[in-house]
């Protein structure tokens, strides 16, 4: 196979760990015969510092005609201002939404090995393994009107959320597959409540499940969902919810597995490019020192090699030498350990030509 994917290391520690990703992806590509061609682009902070703006037009085309997008992490103090017009994050929102990737997948998988990095007591860690399908390109995030302004001496602000039927129906129908490919559990999480918005999503999500009847769908309060993540996860196999919801959900659930930086993500549309990224952040604190935790990354990888290009065997292997160096305690300062962002990447290409 011959394929191009577009590099978009971003801010912070996002091109340490993307590095170590393309070396995976590299050595993988090498056992397996493949031709991968990587492109670099530029996104977030250093993009607005080279260009005045977050996403170039050109970059996202990119990002478009390839056959994936491997991203790092967007952001950082310099750019933090609340009153700055020009965000690194508006060029991941505007990313997203230019490859129209709607349904943003986030496992989280506890490792044996690393139960004691988490805070929750061990009991409540055995057995969890769950998917987090979060809506990506819809509601608060890019409702409008949107805006600032001053009546009357009073500062006022407004976001809008809003979803479109259309916009619940794939993302919800994507996750009923999913479940169908595990254990057959699917749990809707919303604020039905409260807001209309859940009540369309409740009612979409309620049609849909009556053309997959070997899948147990449950309803749930985000509040509700956000205090079982913690008291018993393992209760959970796939959630689906909307964009802000899925946002901080998934990184509370994070802290089930010990780190942020082990978690990976893909986002997906209905054919074409798909995004993956590791969940965490920039990271400014540690940026340079070479610790940062590569895993999410190359993770995430590996999920590129699955849902983007179809290479299921590969994606596997490059999983089970992940799982390898965690059995090994080969580990980053995060969880504990003493290796190197490059020494835990060598370990990990070590056990993929073993």
């Amino acid at each position: 196979m011959e394929a191009k994917i577009i590099l978009l290391p971003g801010d912070g520690i996002g091109r340490e760990v993307t590095a170590a990703a393309v070396d995976v992806l590299t050595e993988i590509a090498r056992i397996a015969g493949h031709v991968f061609h990587f492109e670099e682009h530029l996104i977030g902070g250093c993009a607005i510092e080279g260009y005045g703006t977050p996403l170039t037009d050109d970059t996202l085309m990119a990002c478009i005609s390839a056959d994936a997008v491997l991203l790092g992490a967007v952001g950082g103090p310099q750019w933090d201002d609340p009153a700055a017009k020009v965000r690194p994050e508006q060029g991941l929102l505007r990313l997203r939404k230019g490859m129209g990737v709607f349904a943003n997948l986030r496992p989280v998988r506890v490792y044996p090995e690393l139960v004691a990095a988490s805070p929750l007591k061990p009991e409540k860690l055995a057995g969890v393994d769950i998917l987090v399908v979060r809506e990506l390109t819809g509601g608060l995030y890019f409702g409008q009107p949107k805006g600032r302004q001053t009546r009357d001496g009073v500062r006022w602000a407004v976001d809008t959320l809003e979803y479109a039927d259309y916009e619940i129906h794939r993302v919800v129908e994507l996750a009923f597959r999913l479940a169908q490919c595990r254990k057959k559990k699917l749990a809707s999480v919303d604020k039905a409540n409260v807001l209309e918005s859940s009540r369309l999503w409740r009612q979409v999500t309620n049609e849909i499940a009556s053309l997959y009847p070997d899948v147990t769908l449950e309803h749930i309060l985000v509040d509700t969902a956000a205090m079982r993540l913690v008291a018993n996860p393992a209760s959970f196999d796939v959630l689906v919810t909307e964009n802000m919801f899925g946002d901080i959900l998934t990184d509370e659930a994070s802290v089930l597995a010990g780190s942020m930086g082990l978690l990976p993500s893909a986002s997906l549309k209905n054919g074409g490019a798909g995004l993956y990224e590791p969940i965490h952040g920039s990271a400014p604190d540690i940026t340079g020192k070479g610790i940062a935790n590569p895993i999410g990354a190359i993770l995430s990888g590996a999920l590129l090699l699955r849902h983007s290009l179809g290479l299921e065997d590969e994606a596997f292997r490059v999983e089970k030498s992940v799982e390898g160096v965690i059995a090994d305690r080969c580990w980053t300062v995060d969880l504990g350990g003493s290796l190197s962002t490059a020494q835990i990447t060598q370990e990990i290409v070590r056990r993929l030509v073993g």
